[in-house]
């Protein structure tokens, strides 16, 4: 069997040669390919043409991978590029939330240069429908907050008063909870009353204005601060608007719906006022 290919190889190659001594001598004789020659180009034309599709497809492939490597580097650069803006835009966002920082902490001791106070986030709020509270992120591990001091915002407005103070934590009941009270003046008079939680106003984000002076002269849209009595708040923080002023069921006595001035549960930040000179 192998003889048999070997015989078939060489009978191939002879007629190979055959053909390119007679087409060499075509060309030499009749100045031209020769009759010899354009059979051969006759029979090789389909594998030209297959060729040169063959290497028109390769081209294309090349062209394609380079034009895939090309947009592959252009994408790979626009990644980083919006990694590093995406950092610079976490690290602008962070120095602005500083500067807020500061720029708060500063003006509320610039406004209130008789206060002795810390700086607190609110951490959660309580979920309970009961009470009206939430925990800070001092104690008294980290900071001077105790029990009893008066939490407010940044422009004096009564946000509550600290209770329960953990080592790291704190919480604040506000001024919508039934445990809260604190003695207050209303409008222009010095009459003085309670500013209270109530359970039933706490639901629509009241207060309520009780055991006020019998002569207190009491209108709609009247500001409520307190008094400074019984040295538990300084005088003159701000709690909120006089909504509507009622008797009692009982027909002694009147008592008033207060609006905060702040809306309670949007709070996210407080000062705790840790100490300050008791009015006389």
């Amino acid at each position: 069997m192998k003889a048999l290919v070997n015989k078939k190889s060489v009978i191939i190659a002879s007629v190979a040669v055959l053909i390119a001594m007679i087409t060499i001598v075509s060309v030499n004789v009749f100045s031209s390919a020769g009759p010899v020659t354009g059979i051969a180009n006759t029979i090789s034309r389909p594998i030209r043409n297959l060729s040169s599709t063959v290497t028109g497809i390769f081209e294309r492939i090349y062209a394609s991978t380079y034009r895939y490597n090309d947009l592959l580097l252009v994408y790979e650069s626009l990644v980083r590029e919006n990694a590093d803006r995406e950092r610079n835009e976490r690290e602008s966002e962070a120095l602005a939330e500083e500067n807020e920082w500061l720029r708060t902490q500063l003006g509320f001791r610039q406004r209130n240069p008789d206060y002795d106070s810390d700086y607190a986030m609110v951490q959660n709020w309580s979920g309970s429908n009961w009470s009206s509270s939430f925990t800070i992120d001092l104690g008294y591990a980290n900071s001077n907050v105790r029990s009893g001091n008066a939490v407010i915002t940044e422009y004096g407005v009564l946000i509550g008063q600290v209770t329960d103070v953990a080592a790291t934590s704190a919480t604040v009941v506000t001024v919508l909870d039934t445990t809260f009270s604190a003695g207050a003046f209303v409008g222009a008079g010095d009459g003085s009353a309670t500013v209270k939680g109530d359970f039933n106003l706490m639901r629509a984000g009241l207060i309520m204005l009780d055991h006020i002076d019998d002569d207190q002269i009491i209108m709609q849209g009247d500001s409520v601060v307190t008094s400074g009595k019984g040295s538990v708040f300084p005088a003159g923080l701000i709690v909120g608007d006089v909504l509507e002023v009622h008797s009692h069921d009982t027909g002694i006595g009147r008592y008033a719906t207060v609006r905060p001035t702040r809306v309670i549960d949007a709070i996210y930040e407080v000062f705790i006022i840790t100490g300050f000179e008791p009015s006389e």
